[in-house]
């Protein structure tokens, strides 16, 4: 089953269906990275991405360092 969620951005409406199990998930980092009441404007989408993008960054180092451990 999915769940539909909505975002408001740039005045405009954006409904994504998402799996049910993933939907709280995602509700709980979007409430964090947007006004999920309200609008948002284009910059607080790309700060949003960016936040995310290093976060993602970050893991992948992460990885790469327990990855190099393992092979020692």
């Amino acid at each position: 089953m999915s769940k539909k969620i909505s975002l408001h951005i740039g005045g405009r409406k954006f409904d994504v269906d998402v799996d049910e199990n993933f939907a709280p998930f995602l509700e709980q980092k979007m409430a964090k990275d947007f006004n999920v009441d309200g609008n948002n404007d284009l910059k607080i989408l790309l700060q949003a991405y960016v936040r995310k993008t290093h976060e993602l960054y970050a893991q992948e180092q992460e990885i790469d360092k327990i990855l190099k451990k393992i092979d020692k």
